[in-house]
């Protein structure tokens, strides 16, 4: 009987581990970088980056946040479903003359956990 028991729950084991796998949040990203070129010292500028979930359960993002204070970020506080669509929005409060380079590092449930998004440009008098 032992014999018989322990093969049987080996292959219910891995073929749930399989499947609980398969289903996942997916981020389907338009673009993960954007160059403003150059801007104007003392106007805020804001990328919008879009994203579809392409996974087969509902997308969470956790949290949202900029490399450094110059960079606020919003983002969907509700989850994405299957399908639907969503953005981020990472706005760069161009103060310092000169060129930047900055991320916003999303948390979420989806494949791969961190995704980073990336900003930059050169800010001009």
């Amino acid at each position: 009987m032992k014999k018989v028991t322990l093969p049987f729950l080996f292959f219910f084991v891995a073929t749930s581990l399989v499947f609980a796998g398969a289903a996942v949040a997916a981020f389907g990203w338009t673009e993960t970088a954007h160059n403003f070129g150059q801007i104007t010292q003392g106007k805020p500028v804001t990328a919008e980056f879009a994203f579809t979930n392409k996974g087969a359960v509902p997308l969470i993002i956790h949290k949202a946040y900029g490399s450094c204070g110059c960079t606020g970020v919003d983002y969907p506080k509700q989850p994405i479903m299957p399908g639907a669509s969503g953005t981020i929005k990472a706005t760069f409060n161009a103060a310092a003359v000169g060129t930047f380079n900055k991320t916003v590092t999303v948390e979420s449930n989806a494949e791969g956990g961190l995704v980073t998004l990336n900003i930059q440009g050169e800010v001009t008098k």
